[in-house]
């Protein structure tokens, strides 16, 4: 019976030990997990304070773009108030820089006065020295009498094409003829320049196709004919006239140069440059690359014989583009950084009006710089190509004076 005893003792006491060990365990695993859900609590209540700092910093961010972009604003609205301002100043430094009339000056033994010399009514007895004076100083003076006194207006038409490039329009037939780039074979032709402002570009055109490549925007259109540039070796120079209503090629004229040399210091694809007014045809060219003067040529429009040359005196540093009106040619200066252009010189081959007694005239700023300017005599306006852009500028004229 003792051992029986012992052996339920010593087995009671194996239960114990073994619950005492499951208890102990139990507890380890229940104590883990209160200290995992601790640290979940723990992380959970960091990511809330972690996403609510994130939402007051996506407040404070927006609040920020807002107030600047009021600023933004405020800050372009004065702007383009400053930018209205500076025009305004711009027009009124024009319209009193138009108030300064240049004097003309001849020789003073050949001084008229104006309304004498276009309302003359002499008597039948002045003295016949009297009547030949007048009849010298008559054959000297052109028909054409104007001079450019200011810009009235300017309308930009549209922008197409090439940053530098040419338009004009024939006087003749109203057509506009549009040249895009420096170089090229092809010609654009418009209706008139309403077709052209409204056209897609120039798929709606007729396209004209030269013989040869064009050199330079220096191209001009005189009665139905367009006169261009080649140019092919470095030292040859020759001026084509095409007929616009056949198509061909009625002459080419050679006009031998020193060297390749740009008649615009600021525009050095432009070769020469022709020009075509109420006198006729005229060339505005470079003899050399030493030569500082812009050159000036008179050439008939039939025969391209040269008539006359002439030194204009006017530099070609800093020149852009040039156009001649009733004979006098006058040269638009500008600078390297593009600033507002302007004619700051000028040659009269009548000798009656003088490069410093001419106002200072500023076009009104622009885009850039102009790569061509094409006077028309009828309109008398100046079709520009700047940086891509076709302006018309609507001129102001008045009469030489002969004093």
């Amino acid at each position: 019976m003792k051992p029986v005893l012992v052996l339920l003792v010593s087995t009671a006491w194996t239960l114990t030990g073994a619950q005492y060990y499951y208890q102990g365990l139990m507890d380890y695993l229940e104590n883990r997990l209160l200290a995992i859900e601790d640290r979940m609590q723990f992380w959970h209540d960091q990511s809330h304070r972690y996403h609510t700092e994130l939402k007051d910093f996506k407040k404070l961010t927006a609040e920020a773009m807002d107030a600047l972009s009021k600023e933004h604003s405020l800050l372009f609205k004065d702007l383009e108030g400053a930018s209205v301002r500076v025009d305004r100043v711009e027009r009124e430094m024009d319209f009193v820089e138009t108030l300064t009339s240049p004097r003309a000056c001849v020789k003073k033994a050949d001084k008229v006065v104006e309304q004498g010399a276009w309302g003359l009514e002499e008597s039948r007895g002045e003295e016949e020295e009297e009547e030949e004076e007048w009849e010298e100083v008559q054959s000297r003076l052109s028909d054409c009498v104007e001079i450019l006194s200011g810009i009235r207006s300017v309308k930009i038409l549209k922008r197409v094409g090439s940053p530098k490039g040419m338009w004009t329009r024939d006087p003749r037939s109203s057509k506009v003829y549009v040249f895009n780039g420096t170089s090229g074979d092809s010609v654009y032709q418009f209706n008139s320049v309403r077709d052209f402002s409204s056209s897609p570009g120039a798929s709606s055109s007729r396209q004209i196709r030269l013989p040869s490549d064009f050199s330079g925007p220096g191209s001009a259109i005189y009665n139905g004919f367009l006169y261009y540039i080649e140019q092919e070796a470095e030292t040859d120079m020759q001026v084509v006239r095409y007929d616009l209503t056949s198509d061909f090629v009625t002459d080419i004229a050679m006009f031998p140069v020193e060297s390749r040399a740009a008649v615009y210091g600021l525009n050095p694809e432009t070769v020469a440059d022709l020009a075509a007014d109420d006198e006729g045809l005229w060339l505005l060219y470079a003899s050399s690359d030493s030569e500082p003067n812009i050159h000036l040529a008179k050439m008939d429009p039939a025969t391209l014989d040269i008539e006359q040359i002439w030194d204009t005196r006017c530099p070609r540093e800093k020149a852009e583009a040039a156009f001649v009106i009733c004979g006098t040619v006058y040269v638009v200066y500008n600078t390297r950084l593009a600033s507002r252009s302007r004619v700051q010189c000028l040659f009269d081959v009548n000798d009656m009006v003088l490069s410093e007694e001419a106002p200072l005239l500023y076009f009104p700023r622009r885009y850039g710089a102009h790569a061509s300017l094409k006077y028309n005599p009828e309109e008398k306006q100046l079709y520009a190509w700047d940086d891509g852009y076709q302006i018309i500028y609507r001129l102001t004229m008045k009469r030489k004076l002969l004093v």
